[in-house]
């Protein structure tokens, strides 16, 4: 199975971040790490391929920097890497979906064999619009499932199954096909020292929009702005020292708040 996973590199979700003086996120001097879904997907194709044989493929839309994050995914499983470059200008999950379907296309041409299987994480946590794999696999003309948490091989294709918020899906699609992936129930793996060390000499292609076939297009959603969610007011305490009254005085402040 040969697995072409689609990576964005976001600010770390771990850092707090504010709006500033412009009302625009606050994001200089973050470090810009893989998103967490991505990365997921990533640990998903590399144990799907451990058991049932393929390889792995990694590719960013990116700049020059994106590189340390490539060589990242290389050490926990990927055997390949491909930054590209998109155009210049502002982009809406319309424009960024088009750019990876060019960005799979050279890749497929690259090395020289078509993807079986192309997966994205479920949503990046900078901007969770959750809609980048869904208009991916709609280009490309694929079969589609969100929210996959395992995928086996089965005659003909693949079983994917899916996490809903009322318990679990599976389906049966013909491959190639377009996953986007939600947390399985395990972690990424930590990188070994041997794997570290091989991914930090790897040479990674880069590859300009205009070697991919990508071309520059006007954003049909733009983002009017940003707010902060309202900050939570102070609880009061209830600090009586008899339980019976504490919990009198509870009672008293629910009804008075209307919260029974």
């Amino acid at each position: 199975m040969n697995i072409l996973v689609c990576v964005k590199q976001v600010p770390d979700d771990y850092v707090e971040i504010r709006l500033d003086g412009a009302g625009k996120p606050a994001t200089a001097g973050v470090e810009i790490v893989n998103n967490a879904f991505d990365t997921y997907a990533v640990e998903l194709a590399a144990r799907f391929c451990e058991a049932n044989g393929g390889a792995v493929t990694v590719l960013t839309l990116g700049k020059d920097g994106a590189q340390s994050g490539l060589k990242n995914l290389l050490a926990v499983g990927a055997s390949k890497a491909y930054l590209i470059t998109p155009p210049e200008g502002d982009a809406d999950e319309n424009c960024v979906a088009a750019w990876l379907a060019a960005a799979v296309q050279k890749c497929q041409e690259l090395n020289d064999e078509p993807f079986d299987l192309i997966l994205c994480g479920k949503e990046s946590t900078d901007e969770i619009s959750g809609q980048v794999g869904a208009m991916l696999a709609e280009k490309l003309d694929l079969p589609f499932v969100s929210s996959v948490i395992e995928a086996m091989p089965i005659d003909g294709g693949l079983s994917a199954r899916q996490e809903t918020e009322f318990g679990y899906i599976r389906y049966e699609v013909p491959t190639p096909a377009v996953f986007t992936i939600a947390k399985p129930g395990y972690d990424p793996r930590y990188p070994t020292i041997k794997n570290k060390m091989a991914a930090r000499k790897a040479v990674i292609p880069t590859v300009s929009a205009a070697e991919a076939g990508m071309e520059a297009r006007p954003a049909r959603v733009v983002c009017l702005g940003y707010a902060e969610p309202p900050h939570r007011q102070a609880g009061v305490k209830v600090q009586e020292k008899e339980a019976a009254v504490a919990a009198a005085k509870a009672v008293a402040l629910m009804a008075e708040a209307k919260a029974l």
